[in-house]
């Protein structure tokens, strides 16, 4: 890479960085793979990580700068809206039976315009769960993400989460 590359590779990373207001917190990777570096693949990185927050927070603020405008969820499921009411109707309904839920990036995988994410959700079933009542017991699952990015904005997801594990943990299936 040359040296004015390298300079326009740094100058777009801290415009992307600066992007994100002084009072965002993003959920940082606890292991990233890349197969490369650079403006591109610090955008791809920076939506994941947004979208990352907006699951961590419920803030809709997140899931605005996360998701492209034409966002398509290729593994909606029953019942959820496309596009971007999708997340924000499953993140409202699931806050409302995990108030303190939060969302760890466990590991990261940055390839092209692609990224994969291993996500880690923790908290407390102390609301309601279709008929179900919590009553604070632990909630503890994974989650399998990859999302293909584009200008800077997630615009597909195809997604898998352990609902096995969280069902029994809600109380919605006997172990």
């Amino acid at each position: 890479m040359n040296r004015i590359s390298h300079y326009l590779s740094a100058s777009a990373l801290a415009l992307i960085a600066a992007s994100a207001s002084a009072a965002d917190v993003l959920p940082q990777p606890e292991r990233v793979f890349a197969d490369r570096s650079g403006a591109a693949a610090s955008a791809v990185r920076l939506a994941a990580m947004r979208y990352a927050a907006f699951w961590n927070t419920g803030d809709p603020r997140y899931a605005d700068l996360a998701l492209d405008p034409d966002f398509i969820d290729r593994t909606l499921p029953e019942g959820r809206r496309q596009g971007t009411a999708g997340p924000l109707q499953a993140s409202q309904a699931f806050r409302a039976a995990v108030p303190d839920l939060k969302a760890e990036i466990s590991d990261m995988v940055l390839a092209a315009d692609r990224v994969a994410l291993r996500l880690h959700f923790t908290g407390h079933f102390s609301g309601k769960f279709g008929d179900i009542q919590g009553h604070g017991q632990a909630v503890d699952f994974q989650a399998f993400d990859l999302y293909r990015v584009k200008n800077g904005r997630i615009a597909e997801n195809w997604h898998l989460e352990d609902n096995l594990a969280l069902l029994k943990q809600l109380g919605a299936l006997k172990p």
